[in-house]
């Protein structure tokens, strides 16, 4: 029987180790040598904290075609350095303006605001050199691949574009479709190519990704919906961040648009929808089916 719990921990402690092997100033050196305090900003924004959710999806969509863990691994640090560059770039001033992140000052706090900027960068650039290199997948075809989906994902069709509109949102005048086409790509998106990769990584054909794409999508929109309800309801204790800045900056969320609990029976609906996008992989997709589920009820 698929166990959660251990199989996340167990995922968030390789990623770590990963992260903490690679972000190194000799691994990141070349053709000159890495700063010293670029390199430690880059930890500090990237390593002791975080769920690791986003390289979980990627080991739990691979293990449907049976890629083995650490076969996935690398894919999912390329996912989960795109997630903190996003997380670090977020926090700035001219952005969200957070002083906090998971617990501990954010990267622009505890360095300066240059230094967080170009932390960000640096994650950014390195993911895809990560995803680049043999060791991640030894065909090079899927190796393009992966880059393809990544930049995808993150890129102004996905993250930084859904990031964007929340930007032009904060004016107010969207519509329940625009949030959710807004949400789709600020969280979603970087959702998706995550289970997308998985699938990628273990030769997936066009039916499998197709269903794949469809629970993905649905877990994206579950997480942003669980995100907003949190930030409405959770304490900055719990969260390890700010909370109930969203209505502060008069950001657009269904949320504010339907209340609490409409929102939390929405949630249902939706990661009704994801699991029910899988029924054709049978038990093979049941860490899947528990990440939507987890999705739902987490409680930061």
């Amino acid at each position: 029987m698929y166990d959660f719990s251990a199989d996340s921990a167990d995922c968030a402690r390789a990623v770590e180790a990963g992260l903490s092997d690679y972000l190194t100033g000799a691994r990141l050196s070349g053709p000159g040598p890495a700063a010293e305090r670029l390199v430690e900003a880059m930890r500090h924004g990237s390593l002791e904290g975080g769920k690791r959710l986003r390289p979980l999806l990627v080991r739990q969509a691979a293990a449907i075609f049976s890629v083995p863990r650490e076969a996935a691994l690398p894919a999912g640090m390329a996912v989960e350095m795109v997630h903190c560059y996003s997380l670090i770039h977020d926090d700035l001033p001219a952005m969200d303006d957070d002083d906090l992140r998971r617990g501990r000052p954010s990267v622009h706090k505890q360095y300066d605001e240059a230094t967080a900027i170009l932390a960000g960068d640096a994650l950014l650039a390195q993911a895809f050199a990560v995803l680049a290199d043999p060791h991640c997948h030894a065909d090079p075809a899927v190796r393009v691949a992966l880059i393809a989906e990544l930049a995808q994902g993150g890129g102004a069709g996905g993250m930084v574009g859904g990031q964007m509109r929340d930007i032009e949102g904060e004016s107010g005048g969207l519509t329940e479709g625009e949030i959710a086409v807004m949400q789709a790509m600020k969280t979603g998106a970087l959702i998706r190519a995550s289970v997308r990769m998985g699938a990628l990584l273990g030769g997936a054909d066009a039916r499998a990704l197709s269903a794949l794409t469809a629970y993905a999508e649905a877990a994206g929109r579950a997480f942003q919906l669980a995100d907003d309800i949190l930030d409405v309801t959770a304490t900055p204790e719990i969260m390890g961040k700010a909370t109930g800045k969203d209505a502060g900056a008069g950001k657009q969320t269904l949320v504010a648009r339907l209340g609490v609990e409409a929102a939390r029976q929405m949630l249902d609906d939706i990661v009704a929808d994801a699991i029910s996008a899988l029924r054709t992989f049978g038990p093979r997709a049941d860490g899947l089916r528990a990440t939507a589920r987890y999705f739902a009820a987490r409680e930061k």
